[in-house]
């Protein structure tokens, strides 16, 4: 029988879609085991390439739009209506719309930037007559609380002086009231789906601003400004909406777009795998593997915390299934991932170079690690057998 492989990687943010990802190392594969049966299955957390991944798999169509970039400039956007059986549904990629890739290098100030964009496609999705709309969370630039994105479908934040609130997370500090009252009609018969990590949280130690504020470009003094402006903003959400979102799980995706959305609009927070894996039929792929490869951008001490390979390693551990793990970097703590059900990992690098030369052959850089690390794995189970034939002459 010839050897099976399921290749579940994600993406590498700012370089390589998960597809082309997937198709680097089945090129690896090939070059070892040129007769196996390998399947492959790009993987989508919510964030950059969700929505045209989504489209593709279920048969559905991506949507342009126009938004609000996520620092008030016009920027070319899009949502999936998916396709399938149910409800008209549309899978709005908030990176999208308000990533950080769109954010200038020289304008990273999270507490500045808005998700204005996001509710702009929630808007679009309902003009295009979807009644369910799945927000997928990841890559945000972002760090409003969601409040762009509630103001472009309709509501007001209230400053001290009785006008509205400048648009970022900033403004939430001085925040007074949060209004409802003029929103669109047409969310009230919507059911709206957040699909987000559940490790992140909107307020203290782990929350939004102190975890992420700092890799989208926030000083430890602007950090400490927009702590207490997601400490505000829950407690306006709490007072109009009944709910306390500071530590509910998910509640600081994207920037504290989960809480914004959950608390005003009513939408549900649920882990992004439990909702964007059903449309792969992961779990049964897995059960046929000899072996299962994934890979991601980075491997670290973050990547149990809802990361793809963690994700793809629980799942493949429930059938038994041996793991490798490829990634752009090795960084901190990433031991910490062969508890999560990684068996081995390994950086695509067989040598230091520029990290634009590494982003231009990524895909070649890929399929070489790929073809490394499986010849190793070869040459262990021949010595295995080897092993097992001495045992048995003794």
């Amino acid at each position: 029988m010839p050897l099976r492989f399921v290749v579940a990687p994600s993406g590498f943010k700012e370089s390589l879609t998960a597809e082309v990802v997937a198709g680097a190392i089945a090129a690896g594969l090939r070059r070892v085991v040129p007769g196996a049966v390998i399947d492959t299955v790009p993987l989508v957390d919510g964030g950059e390439g969700s929505a045209r991944t989504l489209a593709a798999a279920t048969g559905g169509r991506l949507v342009p739009v126009t938004v609000t970039g996520p620092v008030g400039d016009p920027v070319d956007a899009h949502f999936a209506v998916l396709g399938g059986d149910g409800p008209r549904t549309a899978f709005v990629e908030m990176a999208a719309a308000a990533g950080l890739r769109l954010v200038p290098p020289g304008a990273r100030d999270p507490g500045l930037t808005t998700t204005r964009g996001v509710g702009e496609l929630i808007r679009a999705a309902l003009d295009e007559g979807c009644r369910r709309i799945v927000v997928g969370c990841g890559d945000s630039g972002t760090c409003d609380g969601g409040a762009g994105a509630l103001t472009a479908l309709g509501a007001r934040v209230l400053g001290p002086s009785g006008g509205e609130a400048e648009p970022g997370g900033y403004a939430l500090a001085g925040a007074v009231e949060l209004d409802l009252s003029r929103m669109d009609s047409r969310l009230e018969g919507t059911d709206i789906l957040v699909a987000c990590n559940p490790h992140n949280v909107l307020t203290g130690p782990s929350g939004v601003a102190r975890v992420f504020g700092p890799q989208k470009g926030a000083s430890a003094e602007q950090v400490a400004v927009l702590e207490a402006a997601m400490t505000r903003w829950a407690k306006l959400i709490e007072h109009r909406c009944g709910t306390d979102l500071r530590l509910v799980p998910g509640g600081g995706a994207s920037g504290g777009l989960g809480a914004g959305l959950a608390g005003a609009l009513g939408a549900t927070l649920r882990s992004r795998f439990d909702v964007l894996l059903d449309h792969t039929g992961l779990d049964a792929r897995l059960a046929e593997a000899d072996l299962v490869i994934t890979a991601e951008g980075a491997i670290d001490f973050q990547t149990p915390r809802g990361k793809v390979p963690a994700e793809v390693a629980r799942r493949a551990k429930l059938f038994g299934k041996p793991v490798i793990a490829l990634a752009g970097t090795i960084g901190r703590g990433a031991r910490t991932t062969h508890d999560a059900g990684i068996d081995a990992y390994a950086g695509i690098l067989a040598a230091p170079i520029a990290l634009a030369e590494a982003i231009e052959h990524a895909e070649d850089l890929v399929a070489d690690a790929t073809e490394r690390a499986l010849r190793l794995v070869l040459v262990g189970s021949a010595l295995a057998t080897t092993a097992r034939v001495h045992a048995g002459e003794h």
